[in-house]
C-alpha cells in the first residue's frame, strides 16, 4: 500500500510539473542554427573618440559604435549601438612626399546585452587598409616654354623635383566609417529587444 502512495505521489507530481509554466516558456527564442557573414562583408560604424598619427601610438585602443542595425534575410544579425573595438597595429610617420599614415585592426564585437565575440577585421580604406598616407604637393613649380605647332612660345608650369613634408592623419570623432571583415564571422547570439 505504502508504495501504490509513493507512485501515485510521484505521478501526481510529475503531471504537476509538465503543466506548470517554466521560465523557457517565457523567452523568446529564434529558430536558427547560427549565421556566418563572410569574408569582405562590411559594417558601417562610427568612431567615438579621435584617433591621430600625431599623439597615438601603435597598441592604442580605438572603439566603434554600429551606426545601423545589420541584417541578413530577416535577422538582426548587428543591431545598432553594438560595439567594435580594436586597436592601431601600424604607424607611418609623415615624410618628405607622403602625409603620415595607420592601420587599424578590429579584434572584437560587443553586442548591445554584453555578449562579446572574436573578430578578424580592420577598418577599410581603398588603399589595402592603410588610413592616409596621401602624396603631398610639389615644394616649387619651374616655368616651363614650349613651341607647339602654329601657336607663338607658350608658358607653363611643370611640378619641381621636390615635394612638401607630409602632414599627420586624424580621423575626428563621429566620422562614418566601415569594417571589412578578413575572416567569416559565425553568430550565433542575436538579441531580440
Amino acid at each position: 500500500m505504502k508504495k501504490l502512495k509513493n507512485i501515485l505521489f510521484i505521478l501526481i507530481i510529475s503531471l504537476f510539473c509538465l503543466q506548470s509554466p517554466t521560465l523557457a516558456d517565457d523567452i523568446q527564442l529564434r529558430n536558427y542554427d547560427g549565421i556566418e557573414l563572410a569574408k569582405g562583408t562590411f559594417i558601417s560604424v562610427m568612431i567615438t573618440k579621435e584617433v591621430s598619427t600625431f599623439y597615438d601610438d601603435v597598441g592604442a585602443k580605438v572603439e566603434f559604435l554600429v551606426n545601423t542595425d545589420t541584417f541578413l534575410r530577416d535577422i538582426n544579425i548587428i543591431p545598432k549601438n553594438s560595439k567594435f573595438f580594436g586597436y592601431i597595429s601600424n604607424i607611418n610617420d609623415p615624410i618628405v612626399g607622403s602625409d603620415a599614415s595607420m592601420v587599424i585592426k578590429i579584434v572584437k564585437l560587443q553586442l548591445p546585452d554584453g555578449f562579446e565575440m572574436p573578430v578578424k577585421g580592420y577598418i577599410y580604406s581603398p588603399k589595402a587598409n592603410i588610413l592616409g598616407g596621401n602624396a603631398t604637393e610639389p615644394a616649387s613649380y619651374i616655368t616651363k616654354v614650349s613651341k607647339r605647332q602654329g601657336m607663338p612660345y607658350q608658358l607653363g608650369f611643370v611640378p619641381g623635383a621636390t615635394l612638401k613634408m607630409g602632414k599627420h592623419y586624424s580621423i575626428a570623432a563621429g566620422t562614418d566609417l566601415l569594417v571589412v571583415l578578413v575572416a567569416p564571422l559565425y553568430i550565433t547570439h542575436t538579441v531580440t529587444n
